[in-house]
C-alpha cells in the first residue's frame, strides 16, 4: 500500500465485546407487517451506519443477519424529492426507498396509511452485511419483504440501459469508458462493434450472439456478454424465452470470467464492477431461489478477492449474500407447530323439549348446537302484527 494511502487510511474499527443473540428480532409489538416475498431495497443507508449498528447491538467483526420490522413514512415536504419515503426501524431513520421506487409506491403507501388503524405501515425485513475486510468493517444494508400489489404497483418493463448510458464522470465502474479511451492504443481488443449495434433490441441480441461466436478477446467478450444480458433482461416482458436466454448468457459469461478477470487485471491492475453477479443474484431473489442467490454472490466475491476497483462493489455482494443466507436459515428454522384443534365429541342427536315464549306451549325439536329458538314453529310461521 502506498504511503499516501496509508496516511489516509481510516483508523481501525473498535468492536464492541458483548453477548449477542444472532436470532434477535427488531419487532415493535404494535405492528403487524404486511406480507410478501418480493424484495424492496433501502438506499442511503451508508450515511446511517451508526444507527444500523446500534440496532443490531453494536459493531463486531462477524457478518450480520438480523430480522426487523421497518416503518415506511412519506416525506412530501422533502426538499430533494416530494415523493420521498423514509424507512425507520425502532424509531431510527435508516434510509429511504430509491427515487424510482418512491415514485411508484408513494400513492399506495398514502392510501395504506389512511386505511391503517394506527396510521402506520410496516414491512418485515433484514439488516444484513458487515464482516471484517482490509479497511475495516463492511457496511450494513436493509432489505424489506413486501407484495407490490399491496401498494398498487404493477410490474412494468424498465427502460433499457446500455453501457453508454452511464453518466460522464461516473468513475471507474464498468471500465467501459476507460477501455474505449485506450482502444486505439491496444490492439488486443476492439470495441468498435458497440457503435454498430442495432437500435432494435431483437436485432442487437442476434448481433451480439454472432459476435460472441466469433470474437476471442476476453475484454471484448465481457462487454458483449454485459450488453447481451442487459438486452435479454429488459426483453423479459417482450418474449417468453428471454429469461431462459438471460440465465444461459450469465452462465456462459461466468464460465469465461477467469480469463476476463486476468485480462482486466493485466490492463488496469484492478477489477471493474462485475454486474453479472449482482443481477443474477437479484434474478434468483425474485424467483425465491435463495440457494442460487447465495451461489452467485459467493462466486462474485471469490472473483473480486481484494482487487475490486471500489469497495462498494464487494459490499453490495456481501449484503446480498448475507440476505440470502438469512432467508435460507429462516426457511430451515424450526417453527413452532400449532396443535391441531381438538374436535369436540359429537353428542348423540336426540330430541329436546323447549317452551315457546310466545304461546307458552312446549314443543320438541332435534337437538342441535347453537342458540335455542325462543318461539315454536307455529308462532314463528304466524304473521307478525304490530
Amino acid at each position: 500500500m502506498a504511503l499516501f494511502d496509508r496516511l489516509l487510511k481510516k483508523p481501525a474499527v473498535q468492536t464492541v465485546t458483548q453477548t449477542f443473540d444472532p436470532a434477535r428480532r427488531l419487532v415493535e409489538p404494535m405492528d403487524v407487517p404486511l406480507g410478501g416475498d418480493e424484495t424492496l431495497y433501502v438506499v442511503g443507508e451508508s450515511y446511517r451506519e451508526d444507527a444500523l449498528w446500534r440496532l443490531v447491538g453494536g459493531t463486531r467483526q462477524e457478518g450480520v443477519r438480523v430480522e426487523c420490522v421497518a416503518q415506511l413514512i412519506p416525506e412530501p415536504e422533502n426538499p430533494h424529492d416530494g415523493n420521498a419515503i423514509a424507512v425507520f426501524i425502532e424509531g431510527e431513520h435508516v434510509g429511504y426507498l430509491s427515487r424510482s421506487d418512491a415514485a411508484a409506491y408513494v400513492d399506495g403507501l398514502t392510501h395504506l396509511i389512511d386505511e391503517s388503524p394506527n396510521g402506520r405501515v410496516t414491512l418485515h425485513g433484514w439488516i444484513c452485511g458487515g464482516g471484517l475486510r482490509e479497511d475495516g468493517l463492511g457496511r450494513l444494508g436493509v432489505f424489506l419483504d413486501h407484495d407490490p400489489e399491496d401498494f398498487g404497483v404493477v410490474d412494468e418493463p424498465p427502460p433499457h440501459r446500455t453501457l453508454a448510458d452511464l453518466p460522464k464522470g461516473y468513475g471507474f465502474r464498468t471500465g467501459f469508458s476507460e477501455a474505449r479511451s485506450t482502444d486505439l492504443e491496444d490492439d488486443s481488443y476492439d470495441l468498435s462493434w458497440f457503435d454498430n449495434l442495432s437500435q432494435s433490441v431483437p436485432t442487437a441480441i442476434a448481433q451480439l450472439k454472432t459476435l460472441l461466436a466469433t470474437v476471442d478477446d476476453p475484454i471484448d467478450r465481457h462487454y458483449m456478454y454485459a450488453e447481451l444480458e442487459h438486452r435479454l433482461y429488459s426483453s423479459r416482458f417482450a418474449f417468453a424465452s428471454a429469461l431462459e436466454e438471460y440465465d444461459e448468457a450469465c452462465r456462459q459469461h461466468d464460465a469465461a470470467m477467469d480469463d476476463i478477470r486476468a485480462a482486466f487485471f493485466a490492463k488496469f491492475g484492478r477489477l471493474p464492477i462485475l454486474d453479472t453477479y449482482r443481477q443474477a443474484g437479484v434474478r434468483c431473489q425474485q424467483a425465491k431461489d435463495w440457494q442460487g442467490a447465495r451461489r452467485w454472490c459467493e462466486r462474485g466475491l471469490a472473483l473480486y478477492g481484494d482487487d475490486a476497483a471500489k469497495p462498494e462493489f464487494v459490499d453490495d455482494l456481501r449484503r446480498r449474500h448475507a440476505h440470502a443466507i438469512a432467508k435460507i436459515e429462516a426457511a430451515n428454522r424450526p417453527r413452532p407447530t400449532r396443535k391441531p384443534r381438538q374436535s369436540q365429541p359429537t353428542k348423540a342427536r336426540g330430541t329436546e323439549t323447549l317452551v315457546c315464549q310466545v304461546c307458552g306451549q312446549s314443543f320438541e325439536r332435534v337437538r342441535t348446537q347453537g342458540r335455542k329458538p325462543r318461539a315454536c314453529p307455529m308462532c314463528r310461521a304466524a304473521p307478525q302484527t304490530a
